[in-house]
């Protein structure tokens, strides 16, 4: 089960996350526990793999936002890096980057368990 001090030694920021949740920690640890099924983490994913640059800057911004609103620092400092290239449309290959996501969000959804 997902705790707090998990979280930071996950790397996220719970001080912060808590306090835009209101202190309240319940609700913090169930909207971070939705985090590996967020449907713009597939939707980025996917849309990479497509070379859709649009779709994938614009599922990148939403998860961006979700993470950074939860403080999850570890995956908010990766997405962030890939929202700057896909603003550009850059096309490149972003496989070091997804790699370095799923492991990141690999570790939070075994948290999450």
């Amino acid at each position: 089960m997902i705790t707090v001090d998990a979280l930071k030694e996950y790397g996220a920021d719970t001080e912060t996350g808590l306090r835009l949740c209101m202190g309240n920690e319940a609700l913090y640890l169930r909207l971070v526990g939705t985090v590996p099924e967020e449907a713009c983490y597939a939707e980025l994913l996917n849309s990479i793999e497509a070379k859709d640059y649009d779709k994938a800057f614009d599922a990148a911004h939403a998860l961006k936002g979700v993470l950074g609103n939860l403080s999850l620092t570890p995956l908010y400092e990766t997405v962030s890096q890939m929202v700057e290239f896909l603003r550009k449309r850059t096309d490149m290959d972003y496989s070091e980057m997804i790699e370095d996501l799923n492991k990141k969000m690999d570790a939070l959804s075994v948290l999450c368990k």
